[in-house]
């Protein structure tokens, strides 16, 4: 390959497969990345924009450094590849298959839906590359302790793809501590590969992947693979229902989207992003019963994380054929890198969830050299005398064309490494302890905290944090050697399959009909027999429910609605509140707004410029006051917990708190708070009622689940410097 310096480093079998498959050029991030990977005494980072060959870029310089080294003695697997999904599992399988059959190495998945029979061969005889999910990776500690050593001693590469959906979460830290456990067991450094199409703030991302040793990182930013967008957010604004008038379609601004959705869509290949579960329900719907008035085949399928695998696999199979036209409208569960092939278009329906998001979903159209094409449907209420200011404000539209501009800008949210992550310390001290047979807790600190990826947490909290399983009987101590060993609800929490994952995993009812599971729902939701919902873009009724079984059974409908299902929106960065306050400040329409897009941009500047909000933060209105914060959710919430000190009653909506206590005391109390030293950030916390919101925190005592939630909360500094800024305006 002339030119390539990177191709000439490989090994002659993966040259072969590359000249195999008509590649005249390497990509920018596979001719960059083979050097620093080959040279296996280095940690990574590829970021790319989807489909620019990431998985490629890993892979042909690890199978190329396991060709060279096919001499030695092995025995172990040789690189471990950890994916969020299963479903990325079992798309990344075959492709890394067809390239390393020819060079015999390999390729084994591992994950709930692989059989038992592939595990097992694994587990007598491992080899070659390893792909597996943190749940599963967890399950191997637990159920296979003593066999880890066996299976990773010849460990040489490890690759986390969608590196920047783990920064940050719990699911993060128990992946970070599971990969240290890995090298322990190998007793060696073993290098990391992180890939990811999006990430913010790369000296966060290096700080994940090596914790304490970020700055060793090498990242490898790729320069090519940018492609054309085409963009246009559409406003639609929803009009007041008819006296009188029923509808079980949602209210007229949806049917609006439904069918703009439904013309654009129709007879192209393409994805629908809605912002939650129900939404897809409720858009999937309008969309099929569009196409049955229209007398035309129906090509608008649902996909969630609450359907079953067979009809998320159904859709996704549907999405690779280019036989027929499909649209998905789904939720996050297809913005990562499910290799669906390319689609025409994607929408957006409602603000996006982030910067990070939209780059990802936009990523998705665009593929082999067309244009990336994205229209973003933002609904806005209609004005009344009543309306509330966020919805005079227009904030649904102000927030997609920051984050839309913010994107151009290259600009995405920054990951937090601050938390302290105990619920899933809680996890693994009990994982390590299943591992091992029993650790004394200096083991256990040294190995989790002091020299591991929980080093937040100092040697007297984990004390303290011990005695609290302890009261628990999650763990016991041994008084002859002060073992510790797990207590017998700790057994039974280790030996159920729910243990494995670090989040926690709601209770939830089967729905069932014709004898096919259609999914499932969270226990909570009510119900009862008779009702009728809409689930998988259809409609049923609820005919029976067996409370023991927790199975629902369904037959068809006319009529329905969206269940509700639980989970929250990413909260909004610093950055995005900033620019749509500059955005409220200026003149200019974007050139990718439409007409309805426009003149809610205007309405909301005028009326922005009608309160005078310049440089004015607090709005008397009746019997309450509203103090608009310009700052990401974690400081409008720190200050919410401020004012609550001061026995200020406030709710919130977006960057607006609306504050029970007339101007004149909200400024005195935002003058005395702002001229006292900001607090602990543990004295805010201590008035939140709801701290317990991670699987294990119920096993947490008060002040722990004060710490926890002050670490991952509570912005005090931020907080403080917005105070003071309010107080002398």
């Amino acid at each position: 390959m002339p030119g390539s310096a990177a191709f000439e480093l490989l090994h002659p079998v993966v040259r072969k497969w590359i000249w195999s498959h008509q590649w005249t050029q390497l990509r920018d991030a596979q001719e960059r990345a083979a050097a620093p990977i080959l040279t296996g005494d280095r940690d990574v980072i590829i970021a790319a924009t989807t489909a620019s060959g990431k998985t490629e870029a890993a892979f042909l310089p690890i199978c190329s450094a396991l060709l060279f080294s096919e001499d030695e003695p092995r025995s172990g697997v040789q690189a471990l590849y950890v994916s969020p999904l299963k479903a990325l599992i079992n798309d990344q399988y075959g492709r890394l298959d067809n390239l390393c059959r020819d060079a015999e190495i390999p390729v084994h998945r591992w994950h709930g839906d692989v059989p038992g029979t592939q595990k097992r061969k694994l587990l007598a005889k491992p080899s070659g590359i390893l792909l597996i999910t943190p749940e599963s990776l967890e399950a191997l500690f637990v159920v296979h302790g003593t066999a880890v050593a066996r299976i990773f001693g010849e460990l040489h590469y490890v690759v986390i793809d969608e590196v920047h959906t783990f920064i940050g979460s719990e699911r993060g830290a128990q992946l970070q501590s599971l990969l240290h456990r890995v090298e322990l067991s190998a007793r060696r450094h073993i290098p990391r590969v992180g890939l990811s199409a999006t990430l913010g703030d790369m000296s966060a991302a290096c700080d994940w992947l090596r914790p304490g040793n970020g700055e060793r990182v090498e990242v490898i930013v790729a320069r090519d693979g940018e492609t054309e967008i085409r963009l246009q957010v559409r406003g639609i604004l929803e009009t007041p229902p008819e006296v009188g008038k029923k509808s079980d379609e949602g209210g007229s601004a949806v049917r609006m989207a439904a069918d703009a959705l439904f013309t654009t869509h129709r007879g192209n290949d393409g994805l629908v992003f809605a912002n939650s579960r129900a939404s897809v329900e409720q858009l999937t719907d309008l969309l099929s019963r569009r196409s049955e008035r229209d007398r035309v085949p129906n090509e608008f399928v649902p996909h969630h994380g609450s359907l079953s695998r067979a009809l998320r696999e159904h859709v996704e199979a549907r999405l690779k054929d280019r036989s027929s036209p499909i649209t998905a409208v789904c939720t996050s569960t297809l913005e990562m890198g499910i290799d669906i092939g390319s689609v025409a278009a994607v929408s957006q329906v409602g603000p996006p969830p982030s910067v990070s998001s939209l780059r990802q979903r936009i990523g998705r159209s665009g593929r082999r050299g067309a244009p990336a094409v994205l229209r973003a449907y933002v609904i806005e209420r209609a004005v009344t005398e009543r309306t509330a200011l966020v919805d005079q404000l227009r904030v649904g539209i102000f927030q997609t064309v920051a984050m839309v501009e913010l994107l151009v800008r290259g600009w995405c949210e920054s990951p937090d490494n601050g938390s302290l992550h105990l619920s899933t310390l809680v996890q693994q001290v009990l994982s390590l302890i299943a591992q091992h047979g029993g650790v004394t807790p200096q083991e256990a600190y040294t190995t989790l905290c002091g020299r591991g990826p929980f080093s937040n947490v100092s040697a007297d909290v984990f004390a303290k944090f011990l005695r609290c399983l302890g009261r628990h009987d999650l763990i016991v101590q041994q008084a002859s050697d002060g073992l510790l060993l797990l207590g017998q609800a700790g057994e039974r929490h280790v030996n159920h399959y729910t243990f494995y994952s670090a989040f926690q995993a709601a209770d939830e009812y089967r729905l069932l009909a014709e004898g096919r599971q259609l999914g499932s729902l969270p226990i909570g939701f009510p119900i009862s027999e008779g009702t009728l919902i809409i689930f998988a873009g259809q409609r049923w009724k609820i005919t029976a429910i067996d409370d023991r079984g927790k199975t629902i059974e369904l037959v068809r409908s006319a009529g329905g609605r969206p269940p509700m299902f639980e989970g929250g929106i990413a909260p909004v960065a610093d950055m995005v509140r900033r620019e749509m306050y500059e955005l409220y400040l200026g003149h200019e329409l974007p050139a990718y707004l439409d007409e309805h897009a426009r003149e809610l941009l205007g309405e909301g500047r005028r009326n922005f410029a009608r309160y005078a909000l310049n440089g004015r933060s607090i709005l008397a209105s009746g019997g309450e006051t509203h103090l608009l914060v310009w700052r990401g959710d974690r400081v409008v919430s720190t200050i919410a917990m401020a004012l609550a000190t001061c026995g200020l009653e406030t709710s919130r909506q977006a960057m607006v708190l609306s504050v029970m206590a007339d101007e004149d005391t909200l400024r005195h109390a935002i003058k005395s708070l702002a001229g006292q030293p900001p607090p602990d950030a543990r004295h805010l916390a201590g008035i939140v009622k709801n701290k317990a919101v991670e699987k294990w925190d119920g096993v947490l005592d008060e002040k722990l689940l004060t710490l926890s939630c002050a670490a991952r909360d509570v912005d005090v500094a931020a907080a403080w410097e917005e105070l003071a800024l309010i107080a002398d305006a």
